[in-house]
């Protein structure tokens, strides 16, 4: 945790020399070089977030988005908030503005500083009968990420990791919120502000940290990125109540959920036939091999072994299976640690494991865990097993569906002793062998049941309870959302629940025109044979149809996905459009902003023609050769591949089979061909147009 000068003071003496005291500290901050440095928390969420001791009587204490590092937001009110005795006087000083209040009859205190210019380092205090002095402040523009996985997802495992975290970011603050759920909003959330260096840019988002990035450098003022997402969550978890129970038609998610963590009896039998549903659809284990073989050492040397550098998922080392791979390597502990129960910690590991230090059992994560596949692996490694010299680690990692193996980042693989010590770094050189290979499970999702309840994070409202309403008193300049592959077998409702959410965080944020930036969803799939219906081109209309909100705008990655994997490597491009989407309309920079949009088709003879918004100095495709993912239709709404040939701003497409069109299709698919660009190199957006 941040280090924290906390100091009982006589009150009265206090006042008086307040003031002159953080004048005086401020000028001394200024001279300082700016230190970069990472203390990542990772305990369980409170009400408040405790920052300092408890000394005799009542303290000040601060939410947890007040401390060291953290970005305020530039010409905007300095919002800060906290706990307090009830009835104590509150005062807080930043640069040269102050202000202060009483906390009321339950111990809460909010107060504002005056709005400031972009710049810093300054020191903020806050004073009540104890002080809290928090340095390396700045101010700049502050935004929020949210959404699933591709949000989640770490530069650690993303393409050109190393290049991209290379000499760090001294222009960016970093905040993670710490996954949690609630059925009521909460007060605050847990986490902290880090400076970004390397190895914190390497465990932040991917997609936030390019565009905070990219914006830093443009804008050349602080930034403050806010991440909040959870893998795997359906948009309704991340709406307010209040949202959903407005809308008959988004309302019923809510009924069901407060139906279920009523009904004891109903929940049992949600849990029961999703056990089943799992059964029949995933993989199941049918028990530990290795162990018996003496994986658990290295007696027997590493015959039948192979490298492969952690974290990471196996898939990425080219091991395409399913089942149960195990994992080990040697450490050497300091003769000072030898007895000493350790604390060792492995990032998340997907799905189950069991984990072993010199050959005994140490601890295992299961499907008893909610969220099993994302939550990072802790366990205590009792003294009586710890000795000076080479100790070794072993984990058997089984895999049920989907990716297996490291999925946390390189910060998190780490030892140390128990409530003290510098950790010694796992990540790197370990070596593993398969016990049981198994081929990737098929699942068909849209049948399986959900399991809706305060515990899971993917009920409606418990995300925005717990992760993004202790948010919204701190001003923003925006927020950007990656998420929809969760909701895309519901694409139809997707319409009507996403600008409900995104008007329902502006309400809470207090500001109808908060910029809102999101990501249109990546191609995945195998491709088409022939052109037809699909989920995914559904939601990413849907997403589309958003945009007649204002002050909103898409990044579209059409032409960045994988086939074979859901998390698509490269989010440079995706940080980066989304970046380009903020200058243009946030900041009102003269650039290129997006591909080709649709703005309308018309019929001409058996051809359509298709003309676009967007194309900057023209159309052009990226192979040279006549564009590729355009489909006509006649009145029979028979969907044919179509011919494509671009004239000037517009595009004109015609095919044999379809002699009189009245619809056409671009990029109409779970994974469509997609060639069409503007000569800034962004995609045309996906479209589905029906002539009227």
């Amino acid at each position: 945790m941040p280090t924290i000068q906390a100091v009982t003071t006589n009150a009265p003496i206090a006042v008086m020399l307040f003031r002159t005291s953080v004048i005086i500290e401020h000028h001394v901050t200024m001279t300082r070089h700016l230190r970069l440095k990472i203390c990542v928390a990772a305990i369980s969420a409170l009400l408040f977030h405790v920052l300092t001791p408890h000394p005799a009587g009542a303290e000040v204490r601060v939410a947890a988005l007040v401390g060291h590092h953290m970005v305020v937001q530039r010409g905007r009110p300095v919002h800060l908030w906290g706990t307090a005795d009830a009835g104590e006087p509150v005062q807080a000083a930043l640069a040269d503005g102050s202000a202060s209040t009483k906390a009321d009859a339950s111990g809460h205190w909010s107060l504002t500083l005056p709005a400031l210019g972009a710049g810093g380092p300054h020191t903020l205090t806050i004073q009540g009968t104890n002080t809290l002095t928090f340095t390396d402040v700045l101010v700049g523009d502050v935004w929020v990420a949210s959404g699933q996985s591709n949000m989640e997802w770490p530069v650690s495992q993303s393409q050109g990791a190393a290049e991209a975290a290379a000499g760090g970011c001294p222009g960016l603050r970093l905040f993670t919120v710490i996954k949690a759920t609630s059925a009521e909003p909460k007060a605050d959330v847990d986490g902290e502000w880090s400076t970004c260096t390397s190895d914190t840019a390497l465990a932040f988002s991917a997609v936030a940290f390019h565009f905070g990035q990219m914006l830093q450098g443009a804008l050349g003022v602080p930034i403050g990125l806010i991440h909040t997402s959870w893998g795997g969550t359906p948009a309704e978890a991340w709406t307010p109540r209040a949202a959903l129970l407005a809308d008959a038609s988004l309302a019923a998610m809510v009924h069901e959920f407060d139906a279920v963590t009523r009904d004891p009896a109903a929940k049992a039998d949600a849990e029961r036939r999703l056990a089943e549903w799992e059964a029949a659809n995933f993989h199941q284990d049918s028990g530990n091999q290795g162990e018996r073989q003496g994986f658990t050492r290295m007696e027997s040397g590493s015959a039948g072994w192979s490298p492969m550098e952690l974290p990471r998922y196996w898939e990425d080392s080219g091991l395409g299976i399913d089942g149960a791979v195990w994992f080990r390597r040697s450490v050497d502990i300091p003769p000072g640690w030898a007895s000493r129960d350790l604390t060792l910690s492995l990032g998340a590991i997907d799905d189950f494991d069991v984990t072993y230090w010199n050959g005994t059992r140490v601890g295992a994560t299961g499907r008893e865990t909610p969220q099993y596949w994302s939550v990072p692996r802790q366990y205590t490694v009792p003294g009586r097993l710890v000795h000076a010299g080479a100790n070794v680690i072993a984990v058997r990692a089984f895999d049920h569906y989907g990716n297996g193996g490291f999925g946390g980042a390189p910060a998190q693989m780490n030892v140390q002793p128990t409530g003290a010590g510098d950790p010694l770094n796992l990540a790197g050189a370990w070596e593993y062998r398969i016990e049981r290979r198994l081929e990737p499970a098929i699942a068909d999702f849209s049948t399986r049941p959900q399991l809706s309840g305060v515990d899971d994070p993917n009920s409606p409202t418990v995300l925005w309870n717990a992760m993004t309403a202790p948010l919204t008193p701190f001003p923003l300049a925006g927020a950007i959302w990656y998420q929809g592959e969760s909701n895309a077998e519901r694409a139809f409702q997707y319409r009507t629940l996403f600008p409900a959410m995104i008007t329902a965080w502006r309400d809470a944020w207090g500001d109808p025109a908060m910029p809102f930036l999101f990501v249109q969803l990546a191609n995945f799939g195998q491709p088409a044979a022939a052109p037809g219906e699909s989920a995914w081109a559904e939601l990413r209309e849907a997403q589309a149809m958003t945009l007649r909100l204002p002050k909103t705008a898409m990044a579209v990655t059409i032409d960045i996905g994988e086939a074979d994997d859901i998390h698509p490597r490269n989010k440079k491009d995706v940080g980066q459009r989304l970046a380009r989407q903020a200058l243009h309309m946030v900041y009102g920079r003269d650039i290129t902003s997006s591909g080709p949009t649709l703005v309308a088709a018309v019929r001409e003879g058996a051809a359509m023609r298709v003309r676009f918004d967007g194309i900057g100095e023209g159309l052009i495709t990226t192979d040279g050769a006549p564009p590729r993912g355009f489909a006509l239709a006649g009145a029979n709404r028979q969907w044919h591949w179509a011919d494509a040939r671009i004239e000037s701003d517009s595009v004109l497409v015609s095919s044999p089979e379809v002699p009189e069109p009245i619809a056409v299709r671009y990029a109409w698919a779970d994974n469509p061909p997609n060639t069409l660009r503007n000569r800034a190199g962004l995609p045309t957006a996906p479209f589905s147009w029906v002539a009227r």
